[in-house]
C-alpha cells in the first residue's frame, strides 16, 4: 500500500492536473467510479489504477474488471488518493490512461455535428459532450484554442459520454466547415438578431451547428461561413443563454425533428 504523498507515483500523477504534465506523459487522468466504469466498457488502455481499500470492498466486480485492464495496480490510503485527485471529495479510485488516437477523417453517413470555437469552460464542454451523445451527434470539432478535451473536469462533467463521440481538434475550423459544405451539409449559427427561431429550421438534413466562446460568441470568420442563422427566443431582460444550454436546445430540436420525420 502506498501511504506517502511523497511517493514518486503520486508526484507523477499529480502532474496530470496540468496540460503540460498530460502532454509530457501522454496520459489522461480518470477520476471516480462512474468514469472508470464507462472506461472499462471501451477498448481503452489503462496504465495505472489507484484505489482505496474501502473502494475495493464496495465495488469488487468493477475492481476485478478494470484491474485486468491496468498495467499497474496500487492500493493507496485515502489521504494519498485525495492528494492525487482534482476533486474535493474523491470516491476512492483514479486511473491514468493512454489517450485514444484522434482522427481528422471525414465522418461517413454524416447527419449532425458540432463546431466549437474558443470554448473555455471545461464544465460547459463536458456538458455539451454529454448532450451530444444523448442526441446522437456524429462528431465534435473544437478550435485548438479551446479548453483541452483531456482536462479532468471535462471528463468528469461528461459523465462518461467522453468515450462515446468522436472529437477532433483543429487549427483551421474554416476548412473543416467548407469541406463539409461541399458535400451538401448545411451550416447553422445562432445570432440574437436572426429572424428565424431554431425550431423553424430543417434539422433533418445533414447539419453542422456552430457555437462560439462563452463571452464573445463566434468569430466573424466563422459567422460568414454559415448558410443560415437562427435565434433562441428569450424573455425580457435576458441577453443570452449559457452555451451548453443553447447547444442542448438545438440538438434536441434536431432529434425531435428526426424522430417525427
Amino acid at each position: 500500500m502506498i501511504t506517502s504523498v511523497r511517493n514518486p507515483l503520486v508526484k507523477q500523477i499529480r502532474k496530470l492536473h496540468r496540460t503540460k504534465g498530460r502532454r509530457e506523459q501522454n496520459l489522461l487522468l480518470l477520476e471516480g467510479t462512474h468514469l472508470l466504469e464507462t472506461a472499462s466498457q471501451t477498448n481503452c488502455s489503462l496504465v495505472t489504477l489507484c484505489f482505496t481499500e474501502q473502494w475495493q470492498v464496495r465495488y469488487p466486480q468493477l475492481w476485478r474488471v478494470i484491474s485486468q485492464k491496468a498495467q499497474r495496480i496500487e492500493l493507496v490510503t485515502p489521504d494519498v488518493l485525495q492528494s492525487m485527485a482534482t476533486t474535493v471529495n474523491p470516491d476512492g479510485v483514479i486511473a491514468t490512461m493512454v489517450p485514444p488516437q484522434g482522427t481528422q477523417e471525414a465522418i461517413a453517413d454524416f447527419r449532425i455535428g458540432l463546431v466549437l470555437e474558443k470554448l473555455q469552460d471545461p464544465g460547459n464542454l463536458g456538458t455539451i459532450i454529454r448532450t451530444a451523445v444523448a442526441t446522437e451527434v456524429d462528431g465534435i470539432w473544437l478550435s485548438d484554442n479551446s479548453v483541452e478535451v483531456d482536462n479532468p473536469k471535462v471528463l468528469r462533467s461528461s459523465a462518461g459520454a467522453w468515450f462515446h463521440v468522436p472529437m477532433m481538434v483543429s487549427a483551421d475550423l474554416s476548412t473543416v466547415i467548407k469541406n463539409y459544405q461541399q458535400t451538401g451539409v448545411q451550416v447553422i449559427a445562432t445570432l440574437p438578431t436572426a429572424t428565424q427561431s431554431y425550431w423553424e429550421i430543417d434539422l433533418t438534413q445533414p447539419t453542422l451547428i456552430l457555437l462560439g466562446n462563452e463571452g464573445a460568441g463566434l468569430s466573424q470568420e466563422l459567422v460568414t461561413l454559415a448558410d443560415k442563422f437562427v435565434s433562441i427566443p428569450l424573455g425580457k431582460g435576458v441577453e443570452s443563454l449559457n452555451v451548453a444550454i443553447a447547444c442542448a436546445l438545438l440538438l434536441y430540436e434536431g432529434k425531435r425533428q428526426r424522430v417525427d420525420s
